[in-house]
């Protein structure tokens, strides 16, 4: 590790810390239905809203009244997704002439259901599948939905907590308007208007044909990317308007971009804990959350960066230069953008997978197998590491649950937490939310490595004859096809890239992991609010676990890396980890 790498770090971490504070506050205020500095200009619109949809403002929900709206709302969010992708050929905004033989019916359930979801995962390259308004309209619409719908679900079981004896915990459709109007919309604006003064494309322009210096022709794509990317980062979605993501220099053309890019990926999450002091009233309590997935991600960022930076000991062998120095990098530089570096590049790949995000800067698949591993299993905690805009913290809370569980079994109490008592209820509902999402990776990553792709007439005729797995051999295609399933089970969209995901197979299946890994964990995470906003507040005894000092945040790490090294050690030592002894060896599939 270099000396400026670990100064961006550290810088970075430090605006984040800042910004914490102030953003947790005025999410806070937002969500109790106090005035903010933004009141004068959004307040109509959010009361046009409510009147066009029918909803009364005051009205509030009961869990399971607010599980099918969620539900609802999906389904909805689904069908516009997939029919504005099947009929794009007939739509306007689409100079390319873009149709359905580009966006096939596996293709576009599988898109649909990703930003629906939002997780992103895209198994086609935007720029040569996709019309312009297929990318606003419906990829750009989802970005917003999606992200505000987790932002609705952490607030209601945060409601859960602070209420006692109630019968309801909130409105899904105003917390939804809530977040979109005074939260994402502000934040998306100013980020789209930075990212276009930084150079990221926003026009609706053919593509141009260029001639290059050697004469040959070139294709130059465009379109309007810069308020995409800044939803895509700030509302923890990660889908790309080209293939190449934030690589990409018409997405990502700066350093202050990437800055920026990068800091929009946490911003949220990081806001989100804070709000969860003030709308418990205890701050005490966000900020041990806080330092808790802090250490967790400062730990995996400097994993990462250490192991990137040390590079491949087989081309050190063969006598390259792998030590940083005045005039080159060193390290691992494959598969990572020139402009930003080793630092930046492992800080993006741990923050997007810390995140339920996505986005990437530079290829996860030729990371090193321990560069490889701390993104992979980022996403196997849960993404609980700060998480997505909502998704990551209820999730965080649902270990809370598991951890006061665990420590009131150790000195034999009843648990509790935030005065609400533990009981079996809320432990059995975040058991099912855990394990559903373990066995979503597990099963489908070990059917996906022993059967061949494509197997039928069917898939063969669209997509060509039959070629056996689409990825890599031995320990690296395998974990190429557990990072699959875990992004998709984790709704977070990143991937090592060497699986040919395209086909039948894997859309259907990988779509079917994130709905998994949505609903599934959000019907639980609902039960657990209903139930606990319908208790009584217990007075704090000598035997209360405090849960707001280093001891919980303790208890709480341990318990989150404890899990899920028990539930996917096996799997993750038949990928990067023998790989990574491989490569001490000098031997690499």
């Amino acid at each position: 590790m270099t000396p400026l790498g670990v100064f961006q770090i550290g810088f970075y971490f430090l605006v984040l810390l800042v910004l914490t504070k102030p953003l947790g506050i005025y999410m806070a205020r937002v969500f109790q239905g106090e005035r903010t500095f933004l009141h004068p200009v959004l307040r109509p619109l959010e009361r046009l809203s409510y009147r066009f949809a029918g909803v009364k403002e005051n009205s509030e929900q009961h869990w399971t009244q607010y599980t099918a709206s969620v539900l609802a709302f999906g389904v909805v969010c689904f069908l516009f997704t997939y029919l504005l992708q099947r009929l794009q050929g007939f739509l306007p905004f689409n100079p390319q002439g873009f149709g359905s033989a580009q966006t096939t019916p596996d293709l576009s359930f599988n898109t649909a259901v990703s930003f629906m979801t939002n997780t992103n995962w895209q198994s086609y390259g935007g720029e040569a599948t996709l019309s312009y308004l297929v990318q606003m309209a419906a990829l750009t619409v989802q970005n917003f939905l999606s992200a505000a719908a987790g932002i609705a679900i952490a607030i209601a079981l945060i409601r859960g907590f602070a209420r006692q004896q109630a019968n309801s915990i909130g409105s899904f459709w105003v917390d939804t308007v809530r977040a979109t109007l005074y939260v994402l919309l502000p934040l998306a604006l100013v980020g789209a208007l930075f990212l276009g003064a930084q150079g990221v494309v926003q026009n609706f322009s053919p593509y141009q044909q260029v001639k290059t210096v050697e004469g040959t022709t070139q294709t130059i794509p465009g379109g309007p990317v810069a308020s995409q990317i800044a939803i895509k980062q700030l509302g923890s979605n990660g889908g790309g308007f080209f293939n190449a993501n934030s690589a990409h220099p018409f997405e990502n053309p700066t350093a202050l971009s990437n800055f920026l890019e990068t800091l929009y990926i946490l911003l949220i999450s990081a806001g989100l804990v804070y709000m969860f002091g003030v709308m418990i009233g205890d701050r005490r309590q966000g900020w041990a959350l806080f330092a808790a997935i802090s250490l967790m991600l400062l730990v995996g960022v400097f994993i990462c960066y250490a192991a990137e930076q040390a590079g491949n000991p087989i081309l050190a062998k063969l006598g390259v230069a792998t030590q940083a120095t005045p005039t080159q990098s060193g390290g691992n530089m494959e598969g990572k953008e020139v402009r930003y570096g080793i630092a930046s590049s492992a800080l993006w790949a741990v923050t997007t997978t810390a995140a339920s995000n996505g986005s990437v800067n530079g290829m996860h698949d030729s990371y090193t197998p321990i560069g490889g591993l701390v993104p992979l299993f980022n996403i196997e905690t849960g993404e609980v590491v700060f998480g997505g805009v909502g998704a990551g913290f209820y999730g965080l809370l649902l270990f809370a649950i598991l951890a006061v569980f665990i420590a009131g079994l150790m000195v034999g109490r009843t648990p509790e937490y935030l005065g609400k008592k533990i009981e079996g209820k809320e432990v059995k509902m975040a058991m099912l939310a855990l394990i559903a999402c373990a066995v979503g990776i597990l099963v489908f990553s070990g059917i996906s490595s022993v059967i061949q792709f494509p197997k039928d007439s069917y898939w063969n005729s669209a997509y060509g004859p039959a070629t056996g797995n689409l990825n890599n051999g031995g320990p690296h295609g395998f974990a190429e096809i557990l990072y699959a399933y875990s992004s998709g089970i984790g709704n977070n969209g990143s991937a090592f890239a060497g699986v040919g995901a395209n086909t039948p197979w894997y859309n259907l299946t990988i779509g079917l992991a994130m709905l998994i890994g949505r609903f599934l964990i959000i019907i639980p995470v609902l039960a657990v609010a209903g139930n606990l906003a319908a208790k009584k507040r217990v007075p704090v005894t000598s035997g209360t676990l405090p849960t707001h000092g280093p001891l919980f945040v303790g208890v709480l790490t341990g318990t989150i890396l404890i899990v899920g090294a028990l539930t996917y050690f096996p799997a993750l030592s038949l990928g990067p980890i023998v790989e990574h002894f491989l490569m001490a060896q000098g031997r690499l599939y």
